[in-house]
């Protein structure tokens, strides 16, 4: 089977490795479609360079309202696929996202099945034309497949009503993410970090009010940028932790597994907003490969990661973060134990393999409920 995914989260280099898993599955022809560059939320531009791309193609193309997640759109897509003549579409976007409207119009015209993604794991009624572009998809679509179980309820409730997965599509390769012995849990500092986008609804403002009642051999790394680093210094000093709380530049993709490893534990103790919960955190599942013992809060889909391979407390309860932070910070043991409790989970549940194996048997369903589409398309 032909398979074109459309997507922009595979500008990362390190998630380029879910395709090549996708592409090892028995009869898949793969080929990306993604953005040449993508300007991240955090001001930087990220340029697709194909670093791990054995076994599948890649088509670049530029976008236009760049960096804009859900108005953007593709130039040269129609071509493209009518060049490719895909038996099915992947299209990683949510079905309200223009650029998903505008593959699923061009898989109409090619008679290609498509399979959306949806990972809005909160109801909101959208304004025109994105509440159009969601029915129009609903009613389009071969299967959803829903990152988190927030999302399928979702889209059932806005009307689809067709075949439906749920399973995240992050995955990790546990050979890339993997535990590097004597890099942390050892008699010096006890470091926490963050990895991520530096906003306030990430919690990290939680952090550094918990650290401010912890001994001073505790301190904090936030690692990323964003429009609250200002902020987040002000209430660094204002809570007389500034010494204590290290703020690093964002690192490409490529580090990050070296950055968890020199973490004793990673926390993100994410705050539901109005518009907005956690819809899955995919630096727990990545600090959990490298067996670094991880903290989050009740938010959205945290609890369901992080299982019982480590600590989930109320958001917003700053107390009850300092609480749990102290008593990993005395026990390097327990540090250990979850260490290796996170590193089974992930391999028991969140490997790209296992992602991929899930993601070809639904194209597989698909096509065997459409087996037209196996034709070439126009013949007869």
């Amino acid at each position: 089977m032909r398979v074109a995914i459309v997507s922009k989260t595979f500008v990362a280099a390190t998630a380029q490795r879910q395709l090549e898993w996708i592409a090892r599955q028995p009869g898949v022809e793969l080929t990306l479609i993604t953005p040449d560059a993508w300007r991240s939320d955090d001001g930087r531009t990220l340029p697709f360079v194909g670093q791990f791309v054995e076994g599948y193609a890649y088509r670049r193309l530029p976008v236009v309202f760049n960096g804009k997640y859900h108005f953007y759109l593709y130039r040269g897509l129609r071509h493209t696929l009518d060049a490719l003549r895909p038996d099915l579409v992947h299209i990683d976007e949510e079905p309200y996202n223009p650029a998903g409207a505008q593959a699923q119009r061009v898989a109409d015209r090619l008679g290609a099945a498509t399979v959306f993604v949806a990972w809005q794991n909160l109801y909101r009624a959208y304004p025109p034309p994105f509440a159009q572009l969601e029915q129009y998809n609903y009613a389009h679509t071969a299967h959803i497949i829903a990152g988190n179980s927030g999302a399928a309820e979702v889209v059932r409730k806005k009307g689809y009503a067709g075949p439906l997965s749920v399973f995240s599509l992050h995955g990790v390769d546990p050979d890339v993410y993997a535990p590097r012995p004597g890099s942390a849990c050892t008699d010096g500092d006890f470091v926490i970090g963050y990895v991520g986008r530096l906003v306030l609804y990430k919690g990290i403002g939680l952090l550094i009010e918990a650290l401010a009642g912890l001994p001073a051999t505790c301190r904090l790394r936030l690692v990323g940028s964003g429009p609250d680093e200002q902020r987040l210094r002000e209430l660094a000093a204002t809570q007389g932790v500034a010494d204590r709380v290290d703020f690093v530049a964002a690192v490409p993709t490529t580090e990050i597994p070296a950055v968890l490893a020199d973490l004793d534990v990673l926390a993100l103790p994410s705050l539901s907003q109005p518009n907005w919960v956690e819809q899955f955190g995919r630096v727990l599942i990545e600090a959990m490969s490298c067996g670094v013992p991880v903290v989050g809060s009740d938010s959205g889909e945290i609890p369901n990661v992080i299982g019982d391979a480590g600590f989930v407390v109320p958001e917003g309860d700053v107390s009850a973060l300092r609480r749990v932070l102290a008593a990993l910070a005395d026990s390097p043991g327990e540090r250990r134990r979850l260490g290796r409790l996170g590193r089974e989970r992930v391999l028991a549940r969140f490997t790209q393999e296992q992602v991929a194996a899930r993601t070809a048997q639904v194209y597989r369903e698909v096509l065997a409920r459409r087996p037209s589409a196996l034709a070439p398309a126009g013949g007869g």
